[in-house]
């Protein structure tokens, strides 16, 4: 029984004395991006817009505020540990180190879930609207050849291309994939940027009255829930991203300082930007008019701009395509981390000698995640991709809490202001926000920790490189 609850913490210390595979190559600035390129998607082009107009008003602006405070709580843990804890970090190595081997199997295991289901997910958006621009310019890819044969087509073609693509770039190395990563953000944000200057002259301040139609909490006679909290639980998921930084942390050149800084910069920046985007498109247009498949496009044309659909596309497709870089190299490092551990296959943790990457990971989860994006389809899936996180950062904020007790001593380069009650709280939201899943949600997510199980205890536990070793 206690071979289930043996751990492994390794300090940034301990880790001076570990063979080195990956590279040390990246800056807090190039962390801070990568965030960046994870949190921001179509959520800042769409989410926006439905939430105002469905469930909030103008005072949509608060729901993303209050939609921060859980992330925040959970950032900041991440942050402690990844200053504290060396190793590949993440949720899955920080749980090794605070609850043992089995929870961070599941945690690594849900990981795997989440950020693959994302990844193809996010390959299905990115190919309907590479297609749009293609038609656009009078180039259509063919019905056949844009959805899978449970869909009646072949083969979403657009979407297995760019999963293939960007598997080329993570594979050419991490200095290459921060440089690619960091112009996609460019172009993404310049996109905000540019919209963010029309609409600062051309807002409407009677567009903000009534500034909380739906006040902060009611049920619709059919059953919804609407106002301001309600849609802070429905823009909450535009702000998932953060956590892939925290993978990074044996490829940075000081992970003590430059985790904490990408983790935390990138999610005070987003949320600042969401603020500010969701007050200035509910100022140029009354916020009843919001609720169409993009608001921001609708928005610019409602106000006379003409090239608004192809500035929104370039955005949403620059979005996009940083989102599964950053969400495919948060995968390939946890795979990495968990075959080196004995949990999965060694072999698939083995590091390309010229590129410094771990290559078989790279294109195992590729094929893996381009098979499934052009092949099924993925909406019921993705919803795992909400509960898979949440229950990431419920442990990570429990593992500030046991790692404050059981290791008070360790090395903090970093702390969570307030002791333990930040940590508390963000156990609580983070738990509460899983409570309110729909039912289906949490069985799918069941089934597949089941799974996890048998593959745990029919290979994980006796391959597990601490399986001869005394518990740490």
């Amino acid at each position: 029984m206690r071979q289930i609850f043996r751990k492994r913490l390794l300090t940034h210390e301990d880790m001076e004395d570990e063979p080195r595979g990956l590279r040390k190559c990246l800056s807090a600035l190039d962390l801070m991006l990568m965030g960046i390129g994870c949190i921001i998607g179509t959520g800042i082009f769409v989410l926006t817009g439905i939430a105002a107009a469905t469930q909030a008003g103008p005072a949509v602006v608060l729901s993303f505020l209050i939609a921060s405070i859980p992330c925040i709580m959970a950032a900041l843990s991440y942050a402690e540990l990844a200053s504290s804890i060396g190793g590949c970090g993440s949720a899955y190595g920080y749980s090794y180190a605070a609850f043992g081997e089995m929870i961070a199997w599941i945690v690594g295991w849900d990981l795997i879930l989440e950020y693959g289901v994302a990844v193809a997910a996010v390959a299905n958006g990115w190919s309907g609207y590479f297609n749009n621009v293609l038609t656009a310019v009078g180039m259509p890819i063919p019905a056949s050849l844009m959805q899978g044969p449970m869909s009646g087509g072949y083969v979403n073609l657009p979407a297995v291309l760019i999963i293939l693509t960007l598997m080329g770039v993570l594979i050419k190395g991490v200095r290459e994939s921060a440089r690619a990563n960091a112009a996609i953000v460019f172009i993404k944000l310049l996109t905000i940027a540019v919209f963010i200057g029309v609409a600062l002259f051309n807002i409407h301040p009677e567009n903000w009255h009534p500034f909380m139609p739906y006040g902060w909490f009611s049920t619709t006679p059919d059953g919804h829930t609407i106002g301001v909290f309600a849609a802070a639980s429905l823009v909450f998921f535009a702000y998932i991203g953060f956590d892939a930084v925290s993978v990074a942390v044996e490829e940075s050149h000081n992970p003590k300082r430059d985790v904490p800084i990408g983790i935390l910069g990138s999610l005070g920046f987003c949320t600042l930007i969401y603020i500010i985007v969701s007050g200035l498109l509910t100022g140029i247009v009354p916020y009843t008019e919001l609720n169409v498949s993009s608001p921001v496009a609708f928005a610019l044309e409602k106000i006379g701009i003409r090239w608004a659909s192809a500035l929104v596309a370039t955005g949403v497709i620059a979005g996009l395509t940083s989102v599964m870089l950053a969400l495919y190299y948060g995968l390939t490092r946890i795979v990495y981390a968990m075959g080196r551990d004995g949990l999965l296959p060694q072999s698939i943790a083995a590091v390309s000698p010229k590129t410094h990457t771990p290559v078989r990971a790279t294109v195992t989860m590729g094929i893996i995640m381009a098979l499934l994006a052009g092949f099924l389809p993925l909406g019921t899936l993705a919803e795992l991709v909400n509960v898979g996180t949440l229950a990431a950062f419920v442990l990570v904020c429990g593992g500030v809490i046991v790692l404050r007790y059981t290791h008070p001593d360790m090395p903090r380069h970093f702390k969570v202001p307030g002791g333990i009650v930040l940590p508390i709280l963000g156990v609580i939201s983070c738990g509460a926000l899983i409570v309110f899943l729909p039912t289906i949600t949490h069985l799918r997510f069941v089934i597949w920790l089941l799974i996890g199980f048998v593959v745990y205890f029919g290979y994980s536990i006796k391959h597990s490189k601490l399986a001869d070793k005394p518990k740490a």
